[in-house]
């Protein structure tokens, strides 16, 4: 009899050991599946830079019917038992993965504190709250992806068009 509370202890601390706490504050984009920071941006043939970015692939369950039993079939090809099946949710994709790629500064501007200047500027907007340390690090990348999202490019890396619009990179003015 002594053994079950023992067990019963084991189990629990077994259990708890998959337990895994929600990460505070993760920014809802490619930051949050993959570690380390964004990639760079890199150059292209025409003297400009452009940034990648993978979008995940989104599931829905539906239902559907999955197979519990196999069928028995005969050597003669007939079928001694019918397969079983269960009414069960199943994964259906609903967007696959894709990539997408935009213009981006260059990794020469990244500087210090071309990122401060970044830092000041999303503050200056309300959307970064953090220490202006100019590191491109989580709050920072997770402030950029939030102001981007809000203008239709879901991605936590600087694009140029950003950069631009808060008044960090020189827009090119047509000649007229």
């Amino acid at each position: 009899m002594s053994r079950f509370p023992a067990l019963l202890c084991a189990a629990a601390i077994v259990g708890a050991c998959g337990a895994r706490a929600p990460m505070p504050d993760a920014p809802a984009s490619r930051a949050a599946f993959q570690p380390g920071p964004p990639p760079l941006s890199e150059p292209t043939a025409d003297g400009t830079c452009r940034a990648r970015e993978a979008t995940p692939a989104v599931y829905e369950h539906v239902m559907g019917e999955v197979q519990v039993v196999q069928a028995e079939i005969a050597e003669d090809g007939t079928v001694l038992r019918a397969p079983v099946y269960r009414r069960a949710p199943v994964p259906r994709i609903v967007r696959p993965r894709g990539e997408f790629t935009f213009e981006a500064p260059c990794p020469e501007v990244m500087t210090q504190e071309f990122i401060a200047s970044v830092q000041r500027a999303l503050a200056a907007r309300g959307y970064f709250a953090g220490n202006v340390n100019g590191q491109l690090d989580a709050p920072t990348a997770t402030a950029i992806g939030k102001y981007q999202t809000e203008r239709g490019l879901e991605s936590d890396q600087l694009s140029l068009e950003t950069a631009r619009a808060l008044g960090l990179i020189a827009v090119e003015l047509p000649q007229g």
